[in-house]
């Protein structure tokens, strides 16, 4: 049942990343347009084609590196899966859920496009935060953020 939860979820935070991405994309033409306002300064659309991990960290724009972070994604999942399907209640599976919907996000945008499609900016209270993001980001840093809080594998969730 674990792996079932893990699985759904995965199925469905990868389906919100794609209709968000395509909408960003496709419908309002934001790689053209670069910035929209939505909220200034709280939230704006702004695209970024993010070719390494967090905050272009490691990103070189070469092949070999787009096609490591596709196969370590995949690696990580994996290792994910075996682990989740041997925990219990609900919490984790979701957090484990959202980690690979999240991923799989951004790895099917590596593959597409050869970079992650980043879009949402966000600053508040006099500071300008220069990076974008993805709904896929966010799924799996609320993931990661579920298993460091309900992480005990002994506990019913």
């Amino acid at each position: 049942m674990p792996l079932f939860r893990t699985l759904l979820t995965a199925t469905i935070i990868f389906m919100v990343d794609r209709i968000a991405k395509w909408i960003v994309i496709e419908v309002m033409d934001l790689p053209r347009r670069i910035y929209i306002e939505v909220f200034p300064p709280y939230l704006n659309f702004v695209m970024g084609w993010n070719e390494g991990i967090n905050f272009g960290l490691f990103g070189s724009g070469n092949d070999f590196m787009r096609y490591f972070l596709i196969i370590l994604a995949f690696a990580i999942i994996i290792g994910l899966i075996f682990w989740v399907r041997k925990q219990d209640g609900w919490l984790i599976p979701l957090s484990v859920g959202a980690i690979i919907g999240g991923a799989l996000g951004n790895v099917l945008d590596r593959v597409i496009y050869g970079a992650v499609a980043d879009f949402l900016n966000m600053s508040c209270c006099g500071f300008n935060n220069p990076y974008a993001f993805n709904t896929a980001d966010i799924a799996i840093f609320a993931g990661a953020f579920g298993l460091i809080f309900f992480g005990d594998p002994k506990k019913k969730h």
